[in-house]
């Protein structure tokens, strides 16, 4: 009878000695969470460049280009050659002067290049200058960078 209790206290002892380290993780075990965690939103800035942004037109500068144009088409040659030559510098002066709003409306944006913890690449757009440097740990939130 005593070797059973004896036995009881130590499997009871075994079991409460043992049972939370079985469920306790190891160090290798915190260090693969601590991997698992990277921030998803976390990143090195790659790179930072200068790019030129198309301006849009908003249909004025054919408008003007057409009327130049037609007015200087109109002074050549009589008959049919003056009204093709009217409709033919209508035509380009219009096209023309498209060109030339787009480039007057031109803009640069900043392009930052953002290495990912995960290994992305994320690349946002800034009309000002950034203030960040290549090298410069910072988090990409909803397209744009805050320091961490």
């Amino acid at each position: 009878m005593k070797q059973f209790y004896f036995q009881k206290i130590l499997v009871s002892a075994v079991l409460c000695g043992l049972f939370p380290l079985a469920h306790a993780a190891s160090p290798a075990q915190h260090q693969h969470a601590a991997e698992q965690a990277v921030c998803a939103d976390c990143g090195v800035v790659e790179s930072i460049s200068i790019v030129e942004v198309e301006g849009k037109a908003s249909g004025g500068g054919a408008i003007v280009g057409g009327i130049a144009g037609g007015l200087l088409g109109h002074q050549i040659g009589s008959g049919r050659g003056n009204t093709l030559a009217t409709v033919g510098g209508l035509a380009g002066g219009a096209y023309a002067g498209h060109q030339v709003e787009k480039k007057m409306n031109k803009s640069h944006v900043y392009k930052i290049i953002v290495k990912m913890d995960d290994g992305t690449t994320r690349t946002v757009k800034m009309k000002n200058e950034p203030g960040y440097r290549a090298g410069d740990r910072v988090k990409v939130i909803g397209g744009r960078l805050s320091r961490m």
